[in-house]
């Protein structure tokens, strides 16, 4: 079924239930929580906030943001499963909640059945940016220049195993580079470093490279979404640039306890689906370099399935070791 009708079928599927099971179906008369990995501040956090001002009304009950970052994810993550599976605390998570069953060996849950898939909400590809005044005027010269002195391109990233690592080995590999990985605690400082020309590229999201490429410190070469991006219109995809279904991008999505009712999350669904139709909704996320995504329930499990074992591959080729 395709995402189209899905979202109809949903559509219609709400206007058919009674206000009540609507509004109390989900929370049962309690606040609900979204429980976010990381600090306030960070994209994850910003997405979360905007969806829990727009699901109040629609779910009837406060939905707060609670804030518990630590583990890459883990932390919050174990969280979640100490709570009811009631449809009370939804856990917001990015493709780390995917990346972390290869970079970790022994986790304390099994993703893919501990955790029910709500909705996936958005994804952020990366920006394929180099210094302002960098030699390589395009993606191709970029790759050439890699080529003639295998080995003496640098990019950064936000650390091992991060979401921007991944980007750059998945770059290095389809590109038939060797690259030196130089890992920082944030990707904020890789493009930092980006900027002052301590290294020659990084692979940030959208909405930090903007401001430094519109300030002419970065300049971005190409995107890793599978088509352009309207607030990058004139920049190209490396799919576009010889390297045909490249995708590498950061997902961001809501999931539940694994035995949270079936009701509950078909209800919670809907809500979410409403959230992400709002106009000023989609206008705050296209302002944030994000692309949306609709996939909700059985649709976005099959997803993080697919996920876990796509990410774990390139953890594995990259040779990172697991913790």
């Amino acid at each position: 079924m395709n995402n189209r009708r899905r979202t109809l079928l949903l559509a219609a599927a709400a206007a058919a239930l009674p206000a009540p099971f609507l509004h109390a179906q989900p929370s049962g008369g309690k606040t609900v929580r979204i429980v976010v990995p990381f600090s306030a501040g960070a994209l994850t956090d910003i997405i979360a906030r905007i969806y829990a001002e727009k699901l109040t009304p629609l779910v009837g009950e406060p939905v707060i943001v609670d804030n518990k970052p630590g583990g890459g994810g883990v932390t919050a993550s174990q969280y979640l499963l100490t709570q009811p599976a009631d449809g009370k605390t939804l856990l917001f998570v990015s493709s780390a909640h995917a990346v972390n069953p290869a970079l970790r060996s022994k986790l304390p849950y099994d993703t893919e059945k501990d955790f029910a898939g709500l909705a996936l909400i958005a994804k952020s590809p990366s920006v394929v940016a180099v210094p302002g005044d960098h030699p390589a005027q395009t993606l191709e010269d970029l790759i050439r220049m890699g080529k003639q002195k295998p080995g003496s391109l640098t990019y950064g990233s936000a650390g091992v195993g991060a979401a921007t690592h991944l980007a750059g080995e998945y770059f290095r590999t389809e590109a038939g580079l060797q690259m030196v990985h130089v890992p920082y605690k944030g990707v904020q400082e890789a493009v930092s470093a980006v900027a002052g020309k301590q290294l020659d590229l990084a692979f940030p999201p959208i909405a930090l490279a903007l401001p430094l490429i519109r300030a002419g410190r970065i300049r971005a070469l190409a995107v890793t979404s599978p088509q352009r991006v309207p607030t990058m219109a004139d920049t190209p995809t490396v799919a576009e640039k010889g390297y045909p279904g490249f995708d590498s991008s950061i997902w961001y999505a809501l999931v539940a306890h694994g035995a949270t009712p079936k009701p509950a999350m078909e209800s919670l669904a809907q809500a979410v689906l409403k959230v992400s139709a709002m106009p000023d909704v989609a206008e705050k996320l296209r302002s944030q370099g994000l692309v949306q995504e609709k996939l909700t329930l059985a649709e976005f499990d099959r997803f993080i399935a697919t996920e876990v074992r796509t990410l774990g591959k390139l953890v594995r080729d990259s040779g990172i070791t697991p913790e």
